[in-house]
């Protein structure tokens, strides 16, 4: 018997060290891009890992003259006072508003992100493709707070265009007081800003596509539209299953750049663009407390990170080639 389980023990050893032998050599192999690493990890471990002591003060009835670990421990008191009565309805309008704008933002930008991809796919002269996809990423790189002034020009109650354009065929419209507008505003925004650029990786997806595949459909008597739907659509879906995934893992986080820029302190407005992100900061600034505010924000990505498991097992079940884990 014991030899029987010395037998069948040296095979795994045997493989932990060839594990452990091919990750050395990998190393060797790539030191370039292993260093090309460093930079990336050390930005996560500052900005994302050592902040994660903060949590602490979730727990807390924290005081700034004493310190995250001088402040007096509360256990779960923070957490009982947003479910209070007087926290919940502005607590609860912020998540539903949070999951509805993100939710458009995710089917939105995806059905963009990939029109773009298939569109530039099929522009032909290199030129002309080359200009296209530069201007359509050129939005990404544009400030939220220069956007809002941009939007302003448009959307300004006396000089706006499309207020202005609005009026001229009988339709009076105050965008800035008139908060059911602005998911369609913000969708629009979302798509203008972030699609160029989300369309890259789609477009990588489709020009790595066997060029035999289409020459084959177009022997058959394939048109350019039942290529696109029969062989590009389906080769797209792993990524676009795999992109969401990622877009899911920050359902519950509100883009407070782009809302706070636009939408600033316009109260009005908050029935449909208060978002946890901006209801935490409001709640820090005017009530100084920073407990609640990071309790809201523990259950933030703790919800986030259920979303991902929930979603990546959806994915296992019915892509497994699509799932992160």
């Amino acid at each position: 018997m014991q030899n029987v389980a010395t037998e069948t023990a040296k095979p795994r050893i045997k493989k932990e060290k060839k594990k452990k032998r091919g990750f050395i050599a990998d190393f060797k192999r790539n030191k370039a891009l292993y260093l090309m690493m460093i930079p990336g990890i050390i930005f996560f471990i500052i900005f994302c890992y050592v902040p994660m002591v903060g949590l602490i003060m979730a727990f807390e009835n924290f005081n700034i003259m004493d310190g995250i670990f001088g402040s007096q421990f509360n256990g779960i008191e923070n957490f009982k006072f947003l479910l209070s009565p007087s926290m919940l309805p502005d607590l609860s309008r912020a998540v539903y508003n949070t999951v509805f704008l993100n939710v458009l933002w995710i089917v939105s930008g995806t059905i963009a992100a990939v029109g773009l991809a298939v569109v530039f796919n099929e522009i032909r002269r290199s030129r002309l493709s080359k200009l296209t996809q530069s201007l359509s990423i050129l939005p990404n790189f544009l400030s939220w707070v220069i956007i809002a002034l941009f939007l302003d020009v448009f959307l300004n109650t006396r000089t706006g265009i499309v207020t202005n354009l609005l009026a001229n065929v009988g339709m009076k419209l105050n965008f800035y007081q008139d908060p059911k507008v602005w998911p369609l505003v913000l969708v629009i925004l979302k798509i203008w800003q972030g699609a160029g650029y989300g369309s890259i990786i789609y477009l990588a997806t489709i020009t790595g596509i066997d060029s035999q595949i289409y020459e084959a459909a177009e022997i058959d008597g394939a048109s350019r539209w039942t290529q696109i739907t029969k062989i590009t659509l389906p080769i797209l879906m792993p990524t676009v299953v795999l992109l969401t995934l990622f877009s899911i893992g920050k359902i519950f986080n509100g883009d407070f750049g782009m809302l706070y820029a636009i939408i600033g302190d316009n109260s009005t407005l908050y029935p449909t663009t208060d978002v946890i992100d901006t209801y935490v900061y409001r709640m820090m600034r005017t009530l100084n407390e920073f407990g609640l505010s990071t309790a809201v924000g523990l259950v933030q990505s703790v919800v986030g990170l259920f979303m991902v498991m929930i979603a990546n097992w959806l994915a296992k079940k019915f892509a497994p080639q699509s799932a992160i884990f």
